[in-house]
């Protein structure tokens, strides 16, 4: 089980929302993955624009869904960052470049970046 692995952050890079949104902006095909709960990802706290939804627990057994990924830069965000920390590790194991939202769409949400609902 990846919970056994503790996520190594040299394998990808963590970034600030703010960073995390000019980097949308300027690279429109960069993914967006939310690692949180279907529940969480539906709640009135919304999630981040464009954003796919595969929960952090589901993550090892679905990884062939984001092979179309590959080649892209993926943003990786939970809740508040312990989420998507482990995801990352097991994303950038796999091949991925990816990029961690520091803090978590919590941070986002104190940034007042915008979220869709």
């Amino acid at each position: 089980m990846f919970f056994r692995n503790r996520p190594q952050s040299n394998m990808y890079r963590s970034i600030a929302p703010l960073e995390a949104s000019a980097m949308l902006r300027a690279d429109p095909s960069m993914a967006v993955l939310d690692v949180r709960t279907a529940e969480e990802f539906g709640s009135p706290t919304g999630h981040l624009p464009n954003a796919r939804l595969i929960p952090v627990q589901e993550l090892e057994l679905r990884l062939a869904e984001l092979q179309d990924l590959k080649e892209k830069t993926v943003l990786v965000y939970g809740r508040s960052g312990h989420r998507s920390k482990i995801a990352s590790a097991i994303l950038a194991r796999d091949g991925f470049k990816v990029i961690e939202l520091d803090g978590g769409v919590l941070n986002w949400l104190r940034a007042s970046l915008a979220v869709e609902k």
